[in-house]
């Protein structure tokens, strides 16, 4: 994540900083001084944490912690109007394609297992198309933007990169099956979201037509 915040004058990863074990070792002495050098911190970490914020707070009392989860409105609107920004804001990241193909990037995976369409269905999606899988390969998200920026399409599950795709302006098909889209969904002009209960009985078919429908020449890629 840190190396996609280009806009910050520092970024790290909370593992790096320690803050991770807060409340659960011994406050670091390092770590307390760093956290004093800051006029504020707001934190979305550790909302459920009681022992983290009663750390926290010992040792930076400008601390301010935020609710981490919506419940009933978009989360893109939940977490500006928690900093103060207007709602109905599309989130962008400019990032400059490595190079331009004519492909479908395929992102199978989420943080849960039942928001997840069907491995094998994703298998027969990409054996239809010019697929590529977004896998391993990426040391950072930043290099993964830059990569998906260049195919056509991107398609995938209710994730973080499904927002992530969106907000770098790709042409999406994110599938919803148990969360709701209305607080879950990416947001953008580019972005369809199909919406099927049980997301395993989502039709191939249905998805390939989404996928042909942002990519150039679609008919020629279509494959038997």
């Amino acid at each position: 994540m840190a190396p996609l915040v280009q806009f910050a004058d520092c970024v790290r990863a909370i593992s790096a900083t320690q803050l991770d074990l807060v409340g659960v070792v011994e406050f670091p002495e390092r770590l307390a001084e760093w956290l004093r050098a800051f006029d504020e911190v707001i934190s979305w970490y550790g909302a459920n944490r009681p022992e983290f914020r009663q750390e926290m707070t010992r040792v930076q009392p400008r601390c301010t912690f935020l609710t981490a989860l919506p419940e009933t409105e978009p989360a893109v609107d939940f977490y500006l109007r928690q900093v103060g920004g207007p709602p109905g804001l599309v989130p962008r990241i400019a990032v400059e394609a490595v190079e331009q193909r004519r492909s479908v990037v395929i992102h199978p995976f989420s943080g849960s297992a039942k928001k997840n369409w069907p491995l094998k269905n994703y298998r027969e999606l990409a054996q239809r198309l010019p697929a590529e899988w977004a896998d391993n390969r990426f040391d950072n998200l930043l290099d993964l933007a830059l990569w998906m920026r260049g195919a056509s399409v991107y398609v995938g599950n209710d994730s973080g990169i499904s927002h992530l795709a969106a907000a770098i302006g790709m042409r999406s098909v994110v599938l919803f099956g148990p969360t709701d889209p209305e607080i879950w969904g990416p947001r953008g002009e580019h972005v369809r979201i199909l919406r099927h209960q049980p997301l395993s009985e989502l039709p191939v078919d249905e998805v390939l037509k989404y996928c042909l429908d942002g990519m150039p020449h679609s008919s020629f890629f279509m494959q038997p």
